[in-house]
């Protein structure tokens, strides 16, 4: 009974929020055609705990007893459902119908993301399979759609969170929330949509942008080519055009677009501009047109600084990790991801490192928009990285990540771990020297920083490291001793295997058989990616002391605001005072989240403390020398 009223009371908000469609706006604004439909809404679904939905017959479902509304999560609130044990199986149901102006059309399914495993039925008939629970995957149905009549679309979601095997991110692993790990999220959580193309469509492209040679550089990949047809792209600034080039349609072959005369992309001047990919057959036909825009900018790293368009750029991040209290990992709506920046830019922030989930296309667009940092990360916690098959789920989802999100203007960083400890002594190493080498390769313009806080490893382009001391006066030691001169650096001390040898990726044994990380060798930025979390009893909302006290945060909290502000200046001035060493910082966190009570602003996103303060500590930048 409890659930069908939070379902009815889900269904009568987003009808009034949402009008029909939940999150309906359109989910790849760099990539965007004019012929799609909008796939969420109400669903019905039935559980598959024990995994018996295929002797049940699931896939040929025409329809289960209970309703949810995509795209959130069965977890959350606004799905209707509320159900916070472990889903380890979902099947999701609805009927889709295609324009009759679709019928000589290739039809996409598009998913923008479903955790974990998902399989796609078709009437009964199986269309694909999916792994990985923070990638963005397609299907080709043209061959079941395309006769406009109704078909019932079904959707399997399995989920094994505690097998080691698979991203989970801050998902907790226990059957509550504790400490920083939070509600799960599980099946459908990002806008499903169809798609209208043309069988010689594009299926994405690479786009860089060389401002030392004053070009943008575009790389094509097709679903399928037509040596007849032509592919036209106009780069616009407002209604002029400013680069134009028409070439034959050949796949992956770079096209050179000169610019002459434009702006720099950053968080002072988000400068943006649109594009326009047309692609035309032999009789002038358009079969295909895409909207899209790009930001001219580069960022790269020289010494120990990091640069924005060639000049030396302090990043003041912010930790953000993308949870909301309707929805989990699923924002609300379109606005909520903007506010989010917004609220971040108030508060004094240039940027934010993403923080242990991949974001949305929609959060990349409004930070493309306003100017906006970001760092992508992955959802590595839970995986064991020792084990070769998490290594093969992780590789080919970050893979799919990085194609998709390379082209954003305000990524500047690539995190694929967060605090890895050196599980085991052959595997992971592996996996982190190939996780570097395949981010490279996909995506040779941006620095990466191969493992937040955890072992040092020689594959990095940016050394961070995670310290939550609270007294400013030791954090400034421990980060950079200057006495010294070394720099924080954890330590490891696991004898190696018996009858195997050091590897070379990770530096050498000694004496006693322990293993020597790599350490900090000061011609590389040094950044610490994770500072503060200052927890604040007077601003902790609680029933009881029970409750105060359950709640979470780094160190000892401050007694009152005043104390905050007072402890919070005093680190970020200790850091700014580091910046011949240190070039840059993130704060922990944007908001709490659930437990974890230790944000800049409450979980609701509702004002925790003065901004004004907040703002003139974080807005602070290094006097340059």
């Amino acid at each position: 009974m409890k659930r069908l009223l939070l379902a009815v009371v889900v269904l009568l908000i987003g009808t009034s929020a949402w009008g029909q469609t939940p999150r309906a706006e359109y989910p790849r604004p760099q990539f965007e055609r004019s012929e799609w439909v909008n796939l969420n809404g109400e669903w019905t679904y039935e559980f598959d705990l024990v995994d018996t939905g295929f002797e049940r017959k699931l896939h040929q479902s025409t329809g289960f007893a209970d309703k949810i509304i995509v795209p959130f999560a069965p977890e959350s609130k606004l799905s209707g459902v509320g159900h916070k044990d472990f889903i380890t199986g979902i099947w999701y149901h609805r009927t889709v119908q295609v324009p009759e102006a679709w019928s000589e059309k290739k039809i996409m399914l598009n998913f923008g993301a479903v955790y974990y495993e998902s399989e796609v039925y078709i009437d009964g008939t199986f269309v694909g399979r999916h792994f990985g629970g923070s990638s963005s995957f397609s299907f080709d149905v043209t061959k079941w759609l395309a006769d406009g009549k109704k078909h019932d679309l079904v959707v399997r979601a399995n989920s094994d969170l505690r097998s080691k095997t698979q991203g989970a991110g801050k998902q907790s692993l226990r059957y509550d929330s504790f400490g920083c790990l939070y509600t799960r999220t599980t099946g459908i959580w990002q806008t499903v949509w169809l798609e209208a193309t043309h069988k010689n469509s594009l299926n994405y492209v690479q786009v860089i942008t060389d401002i030392d040679q004053n070009q943008v550089i575009v790389t094509p990949r097709y679903y399928r080519t037509d040596a007849s047809n032509t592919l036209t792209i106009h780069i616009k600034d407002g209604d002029k055009i400013i680069a134009k080039k028409t070439v034959q349609s050949v796949e992956g072959m770079p096209i050179v677009l000169p610019v002459k005369k434009y702006e720099t992309w950053s968080p002072e001047n988000p400068k943006l501009y649109d594009v326009e990919y047309i692609i035309t057959n032999k009789e002038g036909k358009v079969l295909d047109k895409i909207s899209s825009y790009l930001g001219m900018r580069k960022v790269h790293t020289d010494g120990n600084k990091v640069y924005l368009n060639n000049k030396p750029y302090y990043q003041r991040l912010v930790l953000d990790q993308g949870f909301y209290p309707d929805g989990i990992w699923t924002a609300p709506s379109d606005e909520a991801l903007k506010k989010d920046i917004e609220l971040s830019m108030q508060a004094g922030f240039n940027g934010a490192r993403l923080h242990q989930k991949v974001f949305e296309e929609r959060f990349y667009y409004w930070a493309d928009k306003l100017g906006y940092l970001c760092w992508g990360e992955y959802a590595s916690w839970g995986m064991w990285e020792g084990s070769a098959l998490a290594a093969r789920n992780f590789l080919a989802e970050w893979q799919d990540i990085l194609l998709r999100d390379r082209n954003h203007p305000a990524i500047v960083t690539w995190t694929p771990f967060n605090e890895t400890w050196y599980p085991e002594n052959v595997q992971y190493p592996r996996m982190v020297q190939d996780t570097y080498d395949l981010t490279h390769a996909i995506d040779p313009t941006r620095p990466v920083n191969t493992v937040s806080g955890g072992i040092l490893m020689e594959e990095y382009d940016i050394c961070t490291m995670h310290n939550y001391q609270q007294d400013a006066t030791k954090l400034k030691k421990i980060v950079y001793n200057e006495e010294t001169g070394e720099f924080f650096n954890y330590k490891y001390n696991s004898r190696k295997p018996k009858n195997h040898s050091a590897n070379a990726l990770t530096g050498t044994y000694n004496s006693h058989g322990d293993l020597v990380p790599a350490m900090y060798d000061k011609e590389r930025p040094y950044i610490l990616d994770e500072f503060g979390g200052i927890k604040c009893a007077e601003t902790t909302p609680a029933k009881d002391d029970k409750e105060r006290k359950s709640s979470w945060g780094y160190g000892n909290a401050a007694p009152t605001k005043e104390d905050f502000y007072k402890r919070l200046e005093s680190q970020v001035n200790a850091l700014l005072e580091l910046s011949d060493q240190v070039w840059g910082y993130c704060y922990t966190q944007l908001t709490d989240v659930e437990q974890e009570q230790n944000g800049i602003y409450y979980y609701d996103r509702s004002v925790k403390f003065d901004m004004k303060r907040v703002h003139a500590i974080f807005s602070k930048n290094p006097e340059m020398k």
